[in-house]
């Protein structure tokens, strides 16, 4: 019977090849579903064996310690070199961009309590 392993949604597409790629090497079989046109369904890995899930189990964990302590250094790496891109820093990227959201967000901020603050002032 088959046993979902691993999903997809919201995987990058980097993480999701390596995965496939960990699982070939091992000859683990599997195969995938997709999100399909709208989306709705569960985009996965699934095994065909139950039998080899706790072994691909095994091998995803590590994988996934090996690429968060990747992604540690890399951003330690960043931030040493002062590269780290800090909300201040996208703000100056693209000002305008934020004084038009900062807008937005007042505006919204102040239809939805006009009327509240309209009502206790009489």
């Amino acid at each position: 019977m088959a046993s979902k392993l691993f999903t997809l949604r919201n995987v990058p597409e980097d993480e999701a090849a390596d995965v496939r790629q960990l699982l070939q090497e091992h000859a683990i079989a599997f195969y995938e579903t997709k999100a399909g046109r709208w989306g709705v369904s569960e985009p996965a890995i699934w095994l065909y064996d139950r039998a080899e899930l706790d072994e691909a189990n095994a091998l995803i964990a590590t994988y996934q310690q090996q690429r968060a302590a990747r992604s540690r250094a890399a951003y330690q790496q960043l931030k040493r070199e002062g590269r780290q891109l800090t909300l201040a820093g996208k703000i100056r990227q693209n000002p305008l961009q934020f004084m038009l959201l900062l807008i937005m967000a007042l505006f919204i901020l102040y239809v939805s309590l006009a009327p509240f603050v309209h009502f206790l002032s009489r």
